[in-house]
């Protein structure tokens, strides 16, 4: 692409617009954050609308769009609709269908405004609490980062300009962060339902438009689908391939790539279920009346979301073969991350600049949505779960917000530190963090919303479990064995958690009656 004086000129000027106009919402935003559950829940009172987009814009960040794309994309071809069909049907739907209205009631009857103190309020257990907001305050640091990177690597590739003595890489890592941290700490939760609506229509023309030029350049969607379930090998050249894994020059076992593919289905279908940053979507609904049109409008924008990213990440084929451009091989290996914004910017694709700027702006809107999410729930780890149980945080609104804000800002800086050393690729930093919170918090965070029987050792079991598979398999299975370690890292909490409860002590009926009584608002 060129880097011609107008396209600079245009690229400076649309990117200053938008951000001037989320750091102007985040203003607006600000004057009406009064408390501390304005700041993280926007006060409970978020629509249909509002609600469905703030999750799928969080659940669909830069790390969909330019890790998964490009890396899975590459490997797996037009079989990643396999992953569309997950999080579309499993992620979304049922997740709104199964959990949200139950959350919501119990949340409210249990004052609790994140995963850690509803954790701690269910049980009757403020260390759980405590060992909670630790596990999601150090876990979600690296993927706040792989969202960073991701978005970074397609700003190094567009982006023409860069701070002296600084790649562009570094340069646009440093802008993003720097928008982040300001906008989020002024707004809070309202900031982020807001801009999050205006990204999201952005991010559905943006995807839409990208998809329909991508796939008319190669015949139209027909004939590019046609192409895509061809030979194999070349379309799809680790479906079918034996994959070591191991950490250690020996590898533990070989497996087939194809049951790569299935555990990364699992992951990112039913990781989402108990995700912190995804959950409390599920918070700060207005009513459980407007769970139905949320479900509907949520499914039918992830569905969209996650067919444009890995349906685009396929078409590289179409466009390479089986040969990655050289500029895209590293020492050890192909530049998975880097796939998607070379093939956006350097193909002979013909794509006009405007609609360069429109697949950047989508991907920044996504990546913002997702990186406001985890800052928040992160530092409310902090401040609500741990700082909170010494402080009456309805008594001390304004420390608590000051304090909150804070811990944003010191979120943002790991997150930004972890980006510049580029520790892990993209895709495995995002698995490894999904995994090891869906697998300390599926089992006693779905458990506990559903049976009275789940014990305070019960779920204890299932935390330290998740957290020592975490621990112990990730490295041992080593980068290729990424996806087989997270499925065993949530799997074997939800197996521990009800054996655990036959045989301990059980809750106070109290607890129990309190916390499974919906609130009054809903039996009206």
């Amino acid at each position: 692409m060129q880097n011609s004086t107008t396209y600079s000129s245009t690229y400076l000027i649309i990117v200053i617009a938008y951000v001037i106009v989320m750091l102007a919402i985040g203003w607006w935003c600000m004057r009406r954050t009064k408390s501390v559950g304005d700041f993280f829940l926007g006060g409970r009172n978020l629509g249909p609308w509002m609600s469905a987009l703030a999750f799928g814009t969080t659940y669909f960040s830069a790390v969909i769009f330019i890790g998964y794309a490009g890396k899975l994309g590459w490997q797996f071809g037009i079989y990643t609709m396999g992953i569309v069909l997950g999080n579309t049907l499993i992620g979304t739907i049922l997740s709104w269908w199964v959990l949200a209205g139950r959350t919501r009631d119990m949340t409210v009857k249990l004052n609790a405004q994140t995963m850690p103190e509803f954790l701690g309020r269910r049980y009757d257990s403020k260390p759980l609490q405590v060992l909670a907001a630790l596990v999601v305050f150090v876990f979600l640091v690296p993927y706040s980062a792989s969202v960073l990177m991701g978005l970074s690597y397609l700003f190094e590739m567009t982006m023409p300009f860069a701070i002296q003595g600084l790649d562009a890489y570094t340069t646009a890592l440093l802008f993003l962060t720097l928008i982040t941290g300001v906008y989020l700490t002024m707004g809070g939760y309202f900031a982020v339902a807001v801009t999050d609506f205006v990204r999201g229509i952005v991010e559905f023309v943006g995807v839409m438009l990208m998809v329909f030029l991508l796939a008319k350049h190669f015949g139209g969607f027909s004939i590019a689908t046609s192409e895509l379930l061809g030979d194999r090998t070349i379309m799809a050249p680790v479906m079918n391939a034996i994959v070591p894994v191991g950490s250690g020059t020996t590898p533990l076992f070989e497996m087939k790539g194809v049951w790569i593919l299935i555990a990364l289905i699992i992951i990112t279908s039913i990781g989402p279920w108990a995700l912190p940053q995804m959950v409390q979507k599920f918070y700060s609904i207005r009513s459980r009346f407007d769970i139905k049109r949320t479900m509907v409008i949520a499914g039918i924008f992830s569905l969209f979301m996650a067919f444009g990213a890995y349906f685009s990440g396929a078409l590289t084929h179409l466009q390479w073969g089986s040969q990655l451009p050289a500029d895209l091989m590293g020492q050890t290996g192909p530049l998975f991350d880097k796939i998607m914004p070379y093939f956006i910017t350097h193909s002979d694709l013909g794509l006009p600049v405007w609609l360069v700027m429109v697949i950047v702006l989508t991907v920044f809107s996504a990546s913002m949505s997702s990186l406001s999410s985890l800052v928040l729930v992160s530092s409310s780890a902090i401040t609500i779960d741990i700082i909170g149980l010494k402080f009456d945080k309805d008594k001390h609104p304004k420390k608590m917000m000051a304090i909150m804000r804070f811990f944003c800002l010191l979120f943002v800086a790991a997150s930004l530190f972890l980006a510049l050393v580029k520790f892990e690729v993209i895709v495995n930093l995002m698995v490894m963090s999904w995994s090891t919170l869906a697998g300390v918090f599926l089992a006693p965070f779905v458990y506990g919303l559903f049976w009275k029987g789940i014990t305070r050792a019960g779920a204890w079991s299932g935390v330290i479990t998740g957290l020592l598979c975490a621990v112990v398999l990730f490295p041992l299975f080593g980068s290729n064995g990424v996806p087989f370690a997270g499925v065993i890292t949530i799997t074997v909490p939800m197996i521990i958690v009800p054996i655990v409860s036959k045989f301990t002590k059980p809750l106070s009926k109290e607890l129990i009656e309190e916390a499974f009584t919906p609130p009054a608002e809903e039996l009206r």
